[in-house]
């Protein structure tokens, strides 16, 4: 599974972003499924416009099973919140605490992210051990 963080998906369904051909190409040797949270569809859809051509694009590419959508339970919100104040000192908002929340439930390591700095500074705790995300 990979996560995927705003960025690239504004880029993927913005043929006009600067980095749209390297996240389409991203894309195309992606050899695992794809996933996101609510949290990051709220930036990318805030990023790409309400009714611009990107976000069509990305509804589409959601609802044919392109990018699934993992939601919140209550645990995984107080884990979010948490991580959130733990990383404080990093400027960790909701969109990358959830996308390290789904990588704990979901015992992924990826991030297709743009911009992987962060990425390599937080730790998740997949079983008894914690380890660094990977920018993909």
């Amino acid at each position: 599974m990979i996560l995927v963080d705003p960025g690239p998906l504004v880029a993927l369904f913005d043929p006009a972003d600067a980095q749209h051909a390297r996240c389409v190409g991203r894309l195309e040797a992606a050899d695992e499924p794809l996933a996101t949270t609510v949290p990051v569809l709220t930036r990318a859809f805030s990023l790409l416009g309400p009714s611009s051509l990107g976000s069509d694009r990305l509804r589409d590419f959601i609802l044919q099973g392109g990018l699934s959508v993992w939601f919140f339970d209550a645990p995984a919100m107080v884990r979010t919140f948490d991580l959130m104040e733990a990383y404080a000192d990093q400027g960790m908002d909701l969109a990358d605490a959830s996308l390290m929340v789904a990588a704990e439930r979901l015992g992924s390591r990826k991030v297709f992210t743009l911009g992987g700095r962060d990425f390599n500074i937080y730790r998740v705790k997949i079983g008894p051990w914690y380890h660094p995300l990977e920018a993909w």
